[in-house]
């Protein structure tokens, strides 16, 4: 997505949610500030293949790994909504990427970044205490915001962070996108809230799903880029629903 398209979408969630745009941008300095001191990626040092499967934190996230466990993953690569790493982990899979702004179980995402997942960290007003606590702590990492750039800290559009991956991997080049776990329903998982049981979404959480849907929306019928959906939650406009036993024929 376009920058100054982005910024028309960011406008009207600033305005639905009462977000501060100011706090966005203080948190996404500090990011930049820690990364310009420990190291940072660029997306030119991110090779992707062309097919994705992008793993949210929802309801089916648990069955299609399920499925998948008898579908040979090595043509894909693998990008994690922050606490659906823990999922995969659970799997013994290891994601390729883990897109986060940091609210999943950090002990997963830094055990995954130690087995050679790459980090995608996110910056918003609202986990400024996180960037600093644990980004020093992680390496081979990206800087995200939902606000304007910085040098070190990109902006590719999305909200959530699981159609935050989509956005990413579309930066990126992916030709292809396969959802998993990406249900935009009203039940929240663990996996989601770490802490948390598996229950109905809070308003704002059930917000954030919508917003997620609609941009998820807006990238199936603004690419040329084809979707499909393993998951079993919500039917999204423009994404074909597939089999999981299907993958290895992509």
């Amino acid at each position: 997505m376009e920058l100054t398209l982005w910024m028309q979408w960011y406008k009207l969630i600033l305005e639905d949610f009462g977000f501060e745009k100011d706090d966005d941008e203080l948190s996404a300095e500090i990011l930049n500030n820690i990364l310009n001191d420990i190291g940072f990626l660029t997306p030119q040092d991110i090779d992707i293949k062309d097919n994705v499967i992008v793993f949210g934190a929802g309801p089916s996230l648990k069955p299609n790994l399920t499925d998948l466990k008898n579908v040979d993953l090595d043509g894909f690569t693998l990008i994690a909504a922050d606490g659906a790493t823990t999922a995969l982990l659970e799997e013994g899979i290891v994601p390729d990427i883990v897109v986060t702004d940091l609210d999943g179980r950090m002990n997963d995402i830094i055990n995954a970044n130690q087995q050679g997942a790459l980090m995608v960290v996110h910056a918003h007003g609202n986990n400024r205490e996180q960037v600093e606590k644990y980004t020093p702590k992680l390496v081979n990492i990206m800087g995200t915001t939902q606000s304007k750039p910085l040098s070190h800290v990109y902006n590719f559009g999305g909200f959530t962070d699981g159609d935050r991956c989509v956005f990413l991997a579309m930066a990126l080049g992916a030709q292809v996108i396969v959802l998993s776990g990406m249900d935009f329903g009203k039940i929240v998982t663990h996996y989601s809230r770490p802490d948390q049981e598996d229950g109905p979404a809070d308003l704002v959480k059930e917000k954030k799903l919508k917003w997620a849907k609609k941009l998820m929306e807006w990238a199936t019928t603004n690419s040329q880029i084809h979707f499909f959906n393993i998951s079993s939650g919500e039917e999204v406009s423009g994404v074909e629903v597939l089999d999981p036993a299907d993958l290895s024929q992509l």
